[in-house]
């Protein structure tokens, strides 16, 4: 038998063990057959197939964790924003052909089931997207790394656009299955609320204080596997559901009231319910604190459980144990780890404090007030009153700390201090994390600068070696190996598929970015993931888009600060000079907007009804037909996500400057060949130093000119009254132009910009972002120069991969090293 024939046989026979393995989920795990069974039935069997891969791999990779005994990093964040994983989970594992060749045997069509799974909703925007983007990495790198969150079983709402407005509608991700996770009953940790706090002297004459009388809600975990790319390891992403500590009230059952029976298992189980409630009414605060510290008790009680398996000393916890705060939302951890080591473990004030700050660290993904968290102090003394003990000590000795090392500024006091004495007395989250962690990091170089010389420069003059910047990344297999199958195989083709382990093996594409034949090629991947999206707006829109024009595209959580409403202003004032000389000569566009309000952000919301409004005027108007057209595209998630990138021309990344962190899907966008046209803001900056200045389209203030014009005085009617075009736009707007049936509809959006001082000055920025489009659209007139722009763009994304900002994090961190995982370990001890 010859080489070749050996080798058919054997992918013969790994075909047909994959029918095998994925006809026995059909028929055993799922009570079906091929004539009774639906599309969603032949995704599970497929998923539980390919699960089954994972599995061997997941007991491996924690068997290998136990016993070389190495440091871990358990790394807690409120969002995951996971996506599809049966796709992914193929594509890591290397059996995408493989799969697809056995599934597609038996008359089934891959795609299709592949595209039946669900979104997993777990998270809102970039936030979880770049916590699932890090998971991705670490087990990738074999970093014994575990994720931390919350399973809500309803997870961020659909969207619906009904008459242009946003419409909620709830998303239970879980309505039927999720065939990824395990539940793990045998894991199962009390997390306490309410109740009161004693205090007694032991026999050593020790104060020892006691919560009592809690209210106790169980918290049992669901193990998802997360596997690395073409590597043994698979690491573990813990989602933690809250249970009742009891069915029911028995006492209430035997009087006959089964209704309160029943109430307090209900009660109990609704912090693991739904995705940020609503945060306008006290309820809606009260759950999200009760969620934020059901995470951190459940997380750190599971991580000293790992930790006693093997050691009891509680000093050596720094040594194997790193815990990551993603935000401020776990940094109740902080005082949970406190309490459990005094009152738990017995540790004293000073080793338990020292335990505690090397053990956490913190990464801050926001400047904007109304993301640093604070909590209302009655909210402690009601659900957490020991943690509001501790809270208060702490915060006590480090006011004595800054009196010692700043002696003659005792204003450093009120704008330090853990605890805000105002009106209402609060818990300054932010501050609790930078005081109770060894690290605090940044997400972009801009961002970290401006978190040590402005948001916490006081912290960083106490305190400057604790400070330091992680600039994010994105996983180059999901979005580029992944969602953009053609281009990722161009590349491999010319470069080789090295980049997907080292993304600056793109550099490669430089020596290239000019080549005809490779720029044609390009060119014609381009555009036909742009005809892909065109047949989506199609099917979900009804709005025929042209594949030539220039996809000029805004995805992401909207928010005033992103600035959704400059884009607007824009394609208003294109519209205005089309309809004054129709004859101009126009590079046409399509204006791509999707992305999600919350629900009760009500100028967020009207800018997605101004949107739909000035499509709905632009996209039926004859003079303008075939030059512009405006698209919003409903519920925006990472599927759609995955559509979108790859499709774009440019990239919409228009933050006033010293707002954005950083940013992720700027990333994305240049990875797949867009062109960025954005402010020197966030990661935008770090991009344009990669890319090169003359391969960005940069507009605007900087941070520091906002700043000044801050102090200076701004005014935006200057800017109004100054510039006619920019008049017309907002009159328009204002008097009813784009809404006639309800004249004054957007007239709270132009009155924040003219009367209530234009927050994000989007005025003080218009002339320059218009100036800077006349640019995009004198290059889009070139398409070759343009390809090879983008290919450049595409060519310096090496920096930005998630495996880079993990191995920072690693190595200058959390102290970790990668830790060999040897196939078949589990299995050999078995036999």
């Amino acid at each position: 038998m010859t080489e070749e024939q050996i080798g058919m046989n054997e992918e013969l026979d790994k075909q047909m063990l994959i029918i095998k393995s994925f006809l026995e989920h059909l028929e055993y795990t799922l009570g079906k057959d091929k004539y009774s069974a639906t599309a969603y039935d032949r995704f599970n069997a497929l998923a539980y197939a390919v699960r089954d891969h994972l599995v061997e791999r997941w007991l491996d990779t924690q068997q290998a964790y136990y016993n070389s005994d190495n440091k871990r990093v358990y790394y807690i964040s409120m969002e995951f924003l996971m996506g599809r994983t049966l796709a992914n989970s193929l594509i890591n594992l290397g059996l995408w052909d493989d799969f697809k060749d056995a599934i597609t045997s038996l008359g089934n069509d891959f795609e299709q089931i592949i595209n039946e799974e669900q979104d997993a909703g777990l998270g809102n925007g970039g936030l979880g997207r770049l916590a699932a983007c890090f998971l991705d990495s670490m087990a990738t790198m074999s970093i014994p790394a575990y994720g931390y969150g919350i399973r809500y079983e309803y997870g961020i709402f659909r969207q619906h656009i009904i008459d242009g407005a946003q419409v909620e509608i709830p998303d239970n991700w879980l309505r039927y299955r999720n065939p990824w996770e395990l539940d793990r009953q045998e894991h199962l940790h009390t997390v306490k609320f309410y109740g009161r706090v004693i205090s007694t002297f032991d026999k050593n004459g020790k104060l020892v204080r006691e919560w009592v009388d809690t209210d106790d809600v169980m918290a049992m975990a669901y193990d998802t596997p997360i596997p690395g790319y073409e590597t043994n390891s698979v690491n573990t992403l813990r989602l933690w559901s809250a249970k009742s500590s009891r069915e029911f009230d028995l006492k209430f059952f035997n009087e006959g009231n089964y209704i309160r029976a029943v109430e307090k298992k209900m009660q109990s189980e609704t912090i693991s319910k739904v995705l940020y409630p609503a945060d306008n009414v006290v309820e809606g605060k009260e759950l999200r604190f009760k969620q934020e510290y059901f995470l951190a008790s459940a997380t750190v009680h599971d991580v000293i459980y790992r930790f006693k398996k093997k050691h009891q000393a509680m000093r050596l916890l720094p040594e194997k144990v790193a815990i990551q705060l993603n935000d401020t939302h776990p940094t109740l951890a902080i005082p949970e780890l406190m309490r459990v080591l005094m009152d738990v473990e017995g540790v004293e004030w000073e080793d338990a404090w020292d335990i505690t700050k090397k053990t956490f660290a913190y990464t801050n993904h926001t400047i904007l007030p109304e993301a640093l968290e604070q909590w209302p102090v009655w909210f402690f003394e009601q659900i957490l009153p020991r943690h509001l003990q501790i809270v208060y000590e702490i915060n006590e000795r480090f006011l004595k700390e800054i009196r010692e090392r700043f002696p003659d500024e005792p204003e450093r006091l009120a704008r330090m201090s853990i605890v805000e004495e105002h009106w209402e007395r609060k818990i300054r989250m932010a501050h609790l994390a930078i005081v109770g962690s060894h690290s605090v990091n940044g997400v972009a170089a801009l961002h970290t600068e401006i978190l040590k010389n402005e948001l916490f420069r006081d912290f960083y003059e106490m305190y400057p070696e604790r400070f330091n910047n992680k600039t994010n990344g994105i996983t180059q297999r999901r979005w580029l190996k992944m969602s953009n199958p053609a281009l990722s195989g161009l590349i491999d083709e010319y470069i080789g598929g090295g980049w997907t382990r080292n993304l600056y093996e793109l550099e490669k594409l430089r020596a290239i970015a000019a080549d005809p034949e490779f720029v044609g090629r390009w060119r014609q991947v381009k555009r036909s993931n742009k005809e892909s999206l065109c047949r989506y707006i199609m099917q979900h829109n009804e709005l025929d888009v042209d594949p030539d024009s220039l996809f000029d595209v805004q995805v992401k959580r909207l928010h005033e600060y992103k600035r959704q409403l400059l884009n607007v202003l824009h394609i208003i004032t294109l519209f205005n000079r089309i309809k004054d000389n129709p004859a101009a000569e126009v590079v046409p566009r399509t204006f791509i907007f999707a992305g999600k309000a919350a629900p009760a952000y009500a100028a967020a919301k009207l800018i997605i009804r101004l949107v739909n409004a000035v499509a709905a005027v632009v996209n039926h108007d004859p003079e303008v037909a075939g030059r512009i057209k405006v698209v919003f595209l409903a519920n925006y998630g990472v599927s759609l996500a995955e559509k979108i990138f790859p499709a774009s021309d440019l990239s919409e990344q228009i933050s006033t400057a010293g707002t954005e962190a950083s940013g992720t899907g700027n990333m994305k966008f240049a990875l797949n060949g867009a062109l960025t046209i954005g402010t020197l803001d966030g990661a935008n900056i770090e991009i344009m130093e990669e890319v090169g200045r003359d391969n960005i389209f940069i507009f605007g203030m900087t941070a520091a000119e906002v700043s000044q014009l801050r102090v200076r005085g701004y005014n935006p009617r200057e800017y109004y009254n100054g510039n006619r075009e920019l008049k017309r736009v907002l009159d328009m707007v204002s008097s009813g132009f784009f809404s006639p049936w309800a004249p004054e509809l957007f007239t709270p959006l132009t009155d924040s910009l003219l009367n209530l001082g234009d927050s994000y000055m989007l005025l003080a920025d218009y002339a320059s972002y218009v100036a800077c489009q006349e640019q995009v659209a004198e290059l889009f007139k070139h398409p070759d120069e343009w390809a090879r722009r983008a290919i450049l763009n595409c060519a310096g994304m090496g920096k930005f991969s998630s495996d880079r900002t993990i191995d920072q994090y690693a190595r200058e961190i959390w102290g970790i090293k990668p830790v060999d995982i040897l196939p078949g370990a589990v299995e050999l001890q078995r036999h």
